[in-house]
């Protein structure tokens, strides 16, 4: 792909190459990198729709020093390829990969009940009106797109004890729950506000397997001031590389 930018991250400290007229990473992806908090030893993750590699990289920059295996998955091929370019820029190729390949027709190489982490930014919804760009309508708008057969897959891959992180539109909340209850437990819902006093546009949903502890509600994320600037915890989050759990 000749058509690409080079593109930065966490104040500079993780490169990214993205499609300068395709797909771009967004805010969601890093909020949601931070939604794990922590990663021991030996541990691996699995990034489920990866697109340009943002949640991923991201990571592996803050968990350089642990070196989790992190896999990415991803089914446009230009992406999957931008994403081990950056991979490779930033040092991070020994411990993180990215694979070309849909969900329903995954690689052998991905087994089943495996990983420790498996988060996710999926298709929006394939009710929305797609964009003319082909790259953005295929990560916005899949085709036979299922949220809950994504949800499925992914719950499929979790290791016993291993932790679920998803991102998606407030409005898809309902399917989101529907898909994991009796499945996985320990479920805590973030609401992601664009500003002080508006609804939630976003919501962030991790759970866990094997813990049947009881449903937690957040009183949520907001990401701009009036002014158009960060708030304080956002940036602690999109500039300083910190986990939600450390606000």
């Amino acid at each position: 792909m000749d058509n690409y930018s080079h593109d930065y991250l966490l104040d500079k400290r993780v490169k990214i190459f993205q499609p300068i007229n395709g797909y771009r990473a967004s805010t969601d992806a890093v909020i949601l990198s931070s939604m794990i908090s922590k990663i021991k030893k030996g541990e691996n993750i699995l990034d489920v729709g990866s697109g340009t590699g943002a949640i991923s990289l991201c990571l592996a920059s803050r968990f350089a020093e642990q070196k989790p295996s992190i896999t990415g998955l991803e089914v446009q091929p230009d992406l999957a390829d931008l994403s081990n370019q950056s991979a490779l820029a930033n040092g991070f190729e020994t411990f993180l990969k990215y694979i070309n390949c849909n969900i329903k027709n995954k690689p052998q190489e991905i087994k089943n009940c495996s990983f420790n982490h498996v988060i996710t930014n999926p298709p929006y919804s394939e009710s929305d009106m797609p964009s003319p760009n082909k790259s953005k309508a295929l990560a916005h708008n899949h085709d036979n797109f299922s949220l809950r057969e994504w949800i499925e897959f992914c719950i499929k891959m979790i290791a016993p004890l291993g932790h679920f992180y998803m991102i998606n539109r407030a409005e898809a909340l309902d399917e989101i729950l529907a898909s994991i209850h009796g499945k996985l437990g320990h479920i805590e819902v973030i609401p992601l506000f664009s500003k002080m006093g508006q609804n939630a546009k976003r919501v962030v949903v991790r759970a866990q397997k094997d813990n049947h502890t009881p449903t937690k509600i957040y009183s949520g994320l907001v990401i701009h001031e009036n002014n158009g600037e960060y708030t304080q915890a956002s940036h602690k989050i999109l500039r300083l590389g910190q986990s939600f759990d450390e606000l």
